[in-house]
């Protein structure tokens, strides 16, 4: 059957490598003209979220059915639910190198970020000779549109972080890397900043926070994207100004800490807001304001799905391509997340100067947990969840009422077992991270944890994850 996935993904690959920290944003973007930022008055910025999942379903009997992108399955069965739209999806997952490169050849400043899961990019692979991703390499590789387009890393297999084991963190993170880089260069994976979490989801929980913000910092991110509503000052208000950059401190219960910029994604997860183009409109009526003792713009953040729904698919190409037909380099312009970062850098702001913010809720554990030394920080959360009726660790995402763990665990109990079965086997023995079989292991590991399959709570995507589950088990019991 065409589009079945056989060969597994380079995703440990020891040639991605860290991004080197260190070096700052306006490096990563020094091919951006110095005189772009001058004349600025406001600012906004967008990004596309794409993502289709993984699944055994290239054949009738599910354990022995091949591994098949979800995009690849919806176009050999229009028949069902809204795959009729399949085709468009796959001119959705590559029409913005059309795009940069006809506004670009036409004088314009268009600007762009993506954010792509590592299944969708493997699923690409498969899909009409690799099309679409060489499509995109156009304008990832090509110095004239790369400055217009900035990437930002994810977790490879769309995995929200809450029901993420902890130890697999850092493993989506380099898995996302090394993917990338084996698809468009170690080059342009060095110009990878920004990471994009899945679902818009901050983990709450202090302990998983640190490590996750930890595990960012040593892959080289220098900043985080976050949905307005997840975070909070220290003191537990609410934030007052979403459109400039804040400071991520992330603590855990041995009082470490972790830090990380975070970029803000204003207002809720309406696809409208950028298939419409507000963030420009909004853009249009601020001014220079003062922020860290500088005047600079602000910045108008927002992502939605690339894809899904009638805007995305009918509306955005035209109202992007009109939008950008007015916006140059005075007034309000658009910038990636990196390039307005470098433009507050050159003002003189560093991230020091940014305001503190914490993961939304973290006051009301810490309020129990500082106040008595020995308190341990389980003991804290149960407190928390006493006095405050409807707190929650894991509802902190693109939506404030979906929960990320609880009504799963015909799904958690599987993954979970799956993950320590990994690193009880791949600690022990020592895996090179070439092998062929952790790479297998590896896959398997990633894949189970696709938040699709926690999304939908049961039925043929339950399934989905046990088979792949199971398909992880088999592997490891054989080495």
């Amino acid at each position: 059957m065409d589009g079945v996935i056989k060969d597994f993904p380079d995703i440990c690959s020891k040639a991605a490598g860290p991004l080197g920290g260190k070096n700052s944003a306006k490096k990563s973007f020094a091919c951006v003209d110095s005189n772009f930022f001058k004349d600025i008055e406001s600012s906004f910025g967008l990004a596309l979220h794409m993502h289709q999942p993984t699944i055994p379903a290239a054949g009738q009997n599910l354990h022995t059915a091949g591994l098949i992108s979800n995009l690849q399955y919806m176009m050999e069965h229009p028949d069902i639910g809204d795959n009729h739209n399949a085709s468009v999806f796959f001119w959705c997952y590559w029409r913005m190198a059309d795009f940069i490169q006809e506004l670009v050849d036409s004088g314009h400043y268009p600007r762009i970020m993506l954010d792509y899961s590592g299944n969708l990019l493997w699923g690409l692979s498969q899909i009409e000779g690799g099309k679409a991703l060489e499509k995109l390499k156009s304008i990832t590789q090509n110095k004239k549109y790369y400055p217009c387009v900035e990437w930002l890393g994810t977790m490879w297999s769309h995995s929200v972080v809450s029901s993420t084991p902890v130890p697999d963190i850092i493993l989506h993170i380099r898995a996302w890397q090394s993917h990338f880089s084996s698809i468009f260069g170690q080059q342009a994976l060095s110009r990878v900043k920004g990471f994009s979490p899945p679902e818009m989801h901050l983990p709450i929980h202090p302990d998983v926070c640190f490590e996750y913000v930890k595990a960012l910092k040593a892959c080289g991110y220098q900043w985080l994207m976050v949905q307005e509503h997840t975070v909070e000052n220290l003191n537990g208000s609410p934030i007052a100004r979403p459109h400039f950059p804040h400071k991520l401190i992330a603590r855990n219960s041995d009082g470490e800490a972790a830090e990380i910029t975070v970029l803000i994604k204003t207002q809720g997860s309406d696809t409208k807001l950028v298939a419409q183009m507000q963030p420009f409109y909004e853009a249009k009526t601020r001014q220079l304001e003062d922020y860290a003792s500088k005047t600079i713009p602000a910045f108008v953040l927002q992502i939605s799905d690339g894809e899904n729904g009638g805007v995305m698919m009918n509306e955005f190409p035209d109202a992007y391509k009109r939008a950008f037909e007015q916006i140059n380099t005075r007034g309000t312009v658009a910038l990636n997340g990196s390039q307005y970062l470098a433009l507050i850098e050159s003002a003189g702001i560093q991230e020091k100067d940014f305001i503190a913010v914490q993961p939304v809720s973290q006051h009301k554990i810490w309020e129990f947990f500082e106040s008595d030394a020995k308190m341990d920080l389980a003991l804290a959360i149960s407190k928390a969840k006493e006095k405050y009726p409807g707190f929650s660790l894991e509802k902190a995402s693109w939506t404030s009422d979906r929960n990320w763990v609880k009504g799963y665990k015909d799904v958690i109990g599987p993954i979970n077992s799956l993950s320590i079965a990994f690193h009880k086997k791949a600690d022990k023995l020592k895996f090179k991270r070439d092998d062929e079989i952790y790479r297998q292991a590896l896959t398997y590991l990633l894949l189970s944890q696709t938040s699709c399959f926690r999304y939908w709570g049961s039925g043929i995507w339950t399934e989905y994850a046990k088979e792949i589950c199971r398909r992880g088990q088999e592997i490891i019991k054989n080495i």
